[in-house]
Parts: structure tokens; sequence; C-alpha cells
């Protein structure tokens, strides 16, 4: 089967009508899903601001008609775990459409991201085994609140379009975390274990239903089917393409 193609957009470098210009040519352009990052401020990413990704994805649910929306990754130390499944749901409900959950670790200490965490007071994990147990429990009380035990958690919001959990990974373990408590597995195309984390995850994902996807920088000769990095995405199954546009947002 063909890979769907995504886009995503960072916030750092034009406001929100740009933004929200392409958002709807997205929508109108025939991408699967718009996906936003989750940080806090501009310059970790080249710019000079950054929209808070749920706030964001919220609007764009808003004056899109068609597209699905997802965060890549939503960093599971911006927020407690609860507030963010809420903001999962809350883009859910409003849109209507599926949302697509990536979550990821968070940052280590000596990370050049770590600066915009410690700036607002937010939590900086030193442990990689605490901030890999921090997505566990999100997933955990996602599945809790979204499907086994909903009936624990009234008046909470329930998504009539339950949201996909995808994982940003950056580690064996994480990658197994993946494959046995959510839909699917994120990895950075350039990353140099990439292939390492796919093989990983593929020992203990379910044969079927599972979401394989993959970031790489915006470049339209990767709507071609025989682009050599396409025909390598697909030897590996990777099933969603999302192409980072990691500068001023496309608007044709």
């Amino acid at each position: 089967m063909d890979a769907v193609i995504d886009y995503q957009l960072t916030s750092g470098h034009a406001d929100w009508p740009r933004l929200r210009d392409s958002a709807q040519w997205a929508d109108n352009s025939g991408f699967g899903a718009i996906w936003v990052v989750d940080h806090l401020a501009g310059s970790s990413m080249g710019g000079k601001q950054s929209y808070e990704a749920f706030t964001w994805l919220g609007a764009m649910a808003a004056i899109t008609e068609r597209i699905e929306l997802g965060s890549l990754v939503t960093n599971v130390w911006n927020r407690s775990i609860g507030t963010s499944i809420i903001g999962a749901a809350t883009v859910a409900e409003i849109s209507q459409r599926r949302f697509w959950f990536g979550v990821g670790a968070g940052t280590s200490p000596s990370s050049a991201f770590a600066w915009e965490q410690k700036a607002v007071n937010a939590a900086v994990e030193p442990s990689m085994v605490r901030r890999h147990d921090r997505v566990e429990q999100l997933l955990d009380l996602s599945a809790r609140m979204w499907g086994e035990a909903a009936d624990d958690y009234p008046t909470f919001i329930a998504p009539r379009v339950t949201p996909l959990k995808i994982v940003g990974v950056n580690s064996v373990r994480l990658s197994r975390i993946a494959a046995l408590k959510a839909d699917g597995i994120n990895v950075a195309w350039r990353h140099p274990r990439r292939n390492e984390f796919l093989k990983a995850c593929r020992e203990h994902a379910p044969s079927s239903g599972f979401e394989w996807t993959t970031y790489v920088p915006y470049d339209p000769a990767l709507f071609d089917e025989e682009h050599p990095t396409r025909r390598e995405m697909a030897s590996l199954g990777i099933t969603r393409i999302i192409l980072l546009e990691a500068g001023v947002p496309q608007v044709h």
C-alpha cells in the first residue's frame, strides 16, 4: 500500500494568518494530516516565537474541513499527562476527525532543547528510564480514559473519534513500548539508528493496523513514489511520511 503524505508545521517563522492559510492549503492539497511541533520557545526551531500546540491545533480544527490533525511530538513533561490526554481528546472532538496523538519522552538536561523548559520551570528529567516511564504512563492512562475504564472517568471528554497514539522513539525500549501500547511508531528518517528502532518495534507490534511513520524535511520530490528515498521507505514498511516544514510554511 502506498504511504500517506502528511505535512508538519512550525510556528516560529510566520504569524497566524500565514499559518491559517497554510493549513487551508494543506487541507485542499490532498495531504492526509497536518502535524505541529510542541515547543515552548521559537528559537528551538530557529524561529522567533512558538504557539502552544493544542491551542494552535484547536484553531486549525475550526478552519479546516477534511484534513486530520496531529502533534509530533507532545512532550510529556510540558504538561501533566492527563492535561495532554484531554488536549488531544478536545482537538479530536472539535474537528470530528482522527487526531494523531504523537508523544515523546522529552529532553535530557544536556540537550539544546532543555533551556526552554528550564526557563518556565518545567521539569527536565535527567533519567532516561523515568522519561520513558512517563510515556508509558500516558499511554496506559489514555487507554483507560478512552476505552477499558472510561466509566471511571465520568464527565471527562470522551472523543467520538478516538485519537491514535504514535510514539516518537529515540531508543529500543521506546520502540518496544510503542509496539505494545500504542497505535504506531515515529522515527526520524535521518536518525542513525532508524532501522534498529524499526526492527525492535516490529518484533512486538501487531501484524496489522499498526502505523509506521517517519518525518523528513519538506521536499516536493518526495511526492514521487519512484524517488529513491520513497522506495527505501516502502521497503521498510513506512505507512505515513511526514514532511516537516521548518521555515516559512507553504501557501500556493
